[in-house]
């Protein structure tokens, strides 16, 4: 089942990134001299607790009330990735002015990436307004947050598998170690949110709010269009996100990707039919309803602990932060 489900999916954006390796013992005999240290990592956990601490500053004076509507595009410049959308939603649906938030002390999760490294990331454990939250870090001209996600209720961060130096290793795009390779990663959670327990994909993923439990809410609501005479869709895609893996204690990989799920109602006849506008994309679309159809866009981003290859189980969502990123109709 698990290469069957590889077997079908296309694959997503991922990050690769390896530890250097480490002089052999023979090599060390023959010099006399003991093994030279690694080389300094390309991204360092001081370096990264800075940016860390500048972000949470920067962010919170963009948040803080007041007219100046071109803190947007400067909030954009502090994001990417599936991190964008929803940081234009919270500024556009607050009418500029997005809650504050309350930070708690970092745990960071840095990977030794090499020197040289062109798209290197970390990831930050942290408390956010109360919750624990796993944020991503990546930098192309500089740094910015790619993503954000909650610990569910009941669930906690795997342990993340350090080396003497207490960096992280990532998981590459493709590793066959794992039930789902980091790069099947967002294909395989559409899939199953899609088409629940049915689906070829249904054994990889733990059932629950996030997974077949969306699929069982779009089949209900899809029956209920047709019979009040209205057609409804709703489709998850893992679009062009990048994807982040890190390697756990127990030889699988912690990953975190975003998906987008569009949800599309259309009336069959216009003359009498309409579509109720839901209260929370008012702040997209003015109208209370409308008289053809109804698009609404959400971004969600995730964490999910896969387990390795040598312990098959179905992977749990462990993390979830999502909401509507655009609305329109006619």
């Amino acid at each position: 089942m698990l290469a069957l489900a590889a077997g079908v999916l296309t694959a997503v954006t991922a990050c690769s990134g390896d530890a250097p390796p480490a002089p052999t013992r023979s090599a060390a005999a023959v010099t006399g001299a003991p093994s030279p240290s690694p080389a300094e990592p390309e991204v360092t956990r001081e370096e990264a607790a800075q940016e860390f601490s500048d972000f949470i500053l920067t962010d919170a004076g963009l948040r803080a009330e007041s007219p100046y509507e071109g803190r947007l595009l400067q909030a954009q410049d502090l994001t990417t990735g599936g991190q964008w959308p929803l940081t234009q939603s919270a500024y556009l649906s607050t009418s500029f002015a997005p809650p504050r938030h309350r930070w708690g002390a970092p745990t960071l999760y840095v990977p030794r990436f090499p020197q040289g490294e062109p798209a290197p990331w970390f990831s930050v454990l942290v408390t956010r307004d109360e919750r624990p939250t796993l944020l991503t870090f990546a930098r192309s001209d500089h740094w910015r947050l790619s993503s954000a996600a909650e610990l569910l209720p009941g669930q906690e961060l795997p342990e993340i598998a350090l080396d003497s130096g207490g960096y992280a290793t990532v998981v590459a795009p493709d590793d066959k170690s794992v039930t789902i390779s980091p790069q099947f990663m967002g294909p395989v959670h559409a899939s199953v949110a899609e088409t629940g327990k049915s689906g070829v994909t249904a054994d990889l993923l733990a059932a629950g709010p996030h997974t077949t439990e969306v699929a069982d809410q779009i089949a209900d609501s899809r029956d209920k269009a047709k019979a009040d005479g209205f057609s409804y869709d709703s489709i998850f895609s893992a679009d062009n996100f990048p994807v982040y893996a890190l390697r756990t204690a127990n030889g699988g990989a912690l990953i975190q990707y975003s998906l987008s799920r569009t949800t599309t109602t259309t009336t069959k006849t216009a003359e009498d039919d309409y579509i109720s506008v839901p209260d929370q994309a008012r702040w997209a679309i003015d109208s209370e309803v409308l008289r053809r159809s109804l698009r609404l866009v959400e971004t969600h981003q995730y964490a999910t602990a896969v387990p390795p290859l040598t312990a098959p189980a179905a992977a749990p969502v462990i993390a979830h932060d999502g909401a509507l990123t655009r609305a329109s109709g006619t």
